[in-house]
């Protein structure tokens, strides 16, 4: 069957399964629309938290970071990950025991303040919009290649069916429909995963076949990958870090806590029946998870080798109709990368190649007029590879390869059977709109429970709360869509973005609220506040304020990550260290904490005997 209809029949068979299942399961009430009844099985939950988690970022963008950095798209890998077992530790248990709807409620009960529950929902919009936009990002580029149209009108389709199936069936059909998309997503994930680690290693788990040599050869796959990166002028695959040490240290702190602290991911956990659900739904997440977390990494480092191995032939990788293959005696000569005759003639470039140039992710310019593609670092300070391109006659890197079509294209670049793309494109997709689901149910809730309700309508019927919460969400669809026409940068560096303003706001609070007796209402809003503004300067000074391009002001930061090297996306670690000092600080100076919430965060810190999550 040709490719593109194969695609059409799976993605359209997806969609049509997610709207079904939020028909099915519709909310008739703000308990169904907030927190699915608090009915949901640990492991469905589980199940479906791995899903609002997973997000574009993680399918789409996750391995192409990898394979673009290396050894320093670890701290994705640790940072995320370690972020679960801090939230199923340090909060789930303790957040499920209070029994409330939302983040911000939990906020301005712990301190006593509508003030401290409003500024929480700003950090918490602030956060899910920027995180949203990596989402849409990823649907653009997902619906491009694989629907045959711009990016723009990716978008589009991808609001329309957000809308469709999150407005109406609020937590309740999310979820449900996010237990679906976990199973595509996970499939569209190892399935080409097995394919490629079988045809480069032998080997068919990915996670072994990474640290395996190549079919035939005594070479191991990460050895071969490093001796062909570092000839031509790119960092060594296996120690380049992600800038400076303390860059990358902050830059997982960053995204453990930001993790820790995503209200998308937390409300998940007040849709179980009891404290222990939680964390064992927690525990299940992690499961869930690590089946992908661990396949990243082969992922990235197999598809940097089979793009290199398509466009330099001396890599030793050889096209069959059973997908790329290794050539042994190629592999272990270690020929000239540099001969002319190594670089592909472009006319003769494979279809995959053809198809992602239309979306303008995929880009060649012939800067030395030989019609061949040379693709090497052409900013290298690697004197040795800088020799050999000028003498070999190269004036430039030829090829620019958006980080976020490694895992999509990897099928076709692994020139593998036209239903794993049809499969990788769905799952792309579910991936995408399964977290922008779940990040519009945590703009809506905070907008018609925490705003309407909780500060300017108290006295509002269910009725009406529960139509305010979808045309909430109906508007924030729109914003999202709006942003993702406009993103800041590539899905996973944005939702990095996300993160770091997650950790620098909702997470300090959230563990001062539930470990600290002392800490005041006016400690809590200035901390929160201090966090969110000296993390969106630290951002915007490189970004340009609200992402707008041409508003960047980094010369006030002492120039390109010029606090202590530390780039944007880690700088949520800075944000919340100024968080938590700046509400000591605050807290000591005011009047203490009134004796009925000092009694409230120890009965908290007790994770027994809690109720049903309720909204009053």
């Amino acid at each position: 069957m040709e490719l593109q209809t194969t695609i059409y029949i799976f993605v359209g068979l997806s969609f049509a399964l997610y709207l079904g299942i939020a028909f099915w399961a519709r909310a008739g009430s703000t308990s169904e629309f907030y927190v699915a009844g608090g009915g949901v099985h640990p492991v469905t939950n589980g199940m479906a938290t791995a899903a609002d988690w997973m997000s574009a970022a993680s399918f789409i963008s996750m391995a192409g970071l990898i394979s673009n950095m290396g050894y320093g798209g670890a701290v994705f890998l640790m940072g995320w990950t370690g972020g679960y077992v801090l939230l199923a530790m340090l909060l789930a248990p303790y957040l499920r025991k209070f029994g409330k709807f939302t983040v911000p409620e939990f906020i301005g009960d712990r301190f006593y303040s509508k003030a401290a529950r409003n500024v929480a929902v700003l950090c918490l919009l602030i956060a899910s919009l920027t995180y949203i936009i990596g989402q849409m990002t990823g649907v653009g580029v997902t619906f491009a290649r694989f629907l045959g149209v711009s990016s723009e009108q990716g978008i589009y389709i991808g609001m329309a069916i957000v809308f469709a199936y999150a407005v109406f069936g609020g937590m309740k059909g999310i979820t449900y429909t996010q237990v679906a998309q976990y199973i595509v997503l996970i499939c569209a994930y190892l399935v080409p995963a097995f394919f490629i680690s079988l045809n480069l290693t032998g080997n068919f788990l990915p996670q072994l076949g990474l640290g395996s040599s190549m079919s035939g050869t005594d070479v191991s796959l990460l050895s071969k990958l490093d001796q062909v990166v570092t000839d031509l002028g790119f960092g060594q695959y296996t120690t380049t870090s992600a800038g400076s040490m303390l860059n990358m240290f902050f830059y997982t702190v960053s995204l453990m806590i930001g993790t820790a602290g995503l209200p998308h991911v937390i409300v998940r956990f007040f849709t179980v029946p009891k404290v222990a659900d939680a964390r064992s739904s927690a525990g299940w997440a992690l499961v869930f998870i690590a089946l992908l977390y661990t396949t990243a990494p082969a992922v990235g480092a197999m598809a940097k080798l089979n793009l290199h191995g398509t466009v330099n032939s001396a890599v030793g990788l050889t096209q069959t109709a059973e997908g790329i293959q290794v050539n042994a005696d190629a592999v272990k000569a270690n020929g000239d990368l540099y001969a002319t005759e190594a670089s592909l003639v472009y006319e003769q470039r494979p279809d995959w190649m053809k198809r992602w140039e239309k979306t303008g992710l995929l880009k060649w310019e012939d800067k030395n007029a030989d019609g061949r593609i040379q693709y090497y670092n052409d900013a290298t300070k690697n004197e040795v590879a800088k020799g050999k391109a000028e003498a070999a006659g190269w004036k430039g890197n030829e090829l620019t390869v958006n980080a976020d079509i490694i895992v999509l294209a990897n099928p076709e670049i692994a020139l593998l059977p036209n239903w794993v793309i049809a499969l990788v494109a769905a799952g792309g997709l579910a991936a995408a709109l399964s977290t922008a689901a779940g990040l519009l149910l945590a703009i809506s809730s905070a907008i018609s429970h925490d705003l309407i309700k909780g500060a300017i309508k108290p006295d509002i019927s269910e009725k009406g709360e529960l139509m305010a919460g979808k045309i909430a969400m109906a508007v924030a669809i729109f914003v999202a869509g709006w942003l993702g026409l406009n993103p800041p940068g590539f899905a996973a560096g944005t939702v990095a973005l996300a993160f770091g303003i997650a950790a620098s706001t909702i997470f300090p609070a959230l563990m001062m609220g539930i470990f600290s007796r002392t800490v005041t209402d006016k400690g809590a809003i200035a901390g929160m506040l201090a966090g969110l503004f000296v993390t969106l300067f630290y951002v915007f000074a490189h970004k340009g304020l609200f992402f707008i391009k041409g508003t960047d002001y980094v010369d006030m930061v002492g120039g390109v990550n010029g606090f202590f090297t530390i780039t944007p996306e880690a700088f949520g670690t800075v944000g919340a260290i100024v968080n938590f000092a700046v509400a000591y600080l605050v807290s000591k100076m005011g009047a203490p904490v009134p004796r009925h919430i000092q009694e409230l965060v120890e009965s908290v810190r007790v994770p027994k005997g809690a109720g049903v999550a309720t909204g009053h």
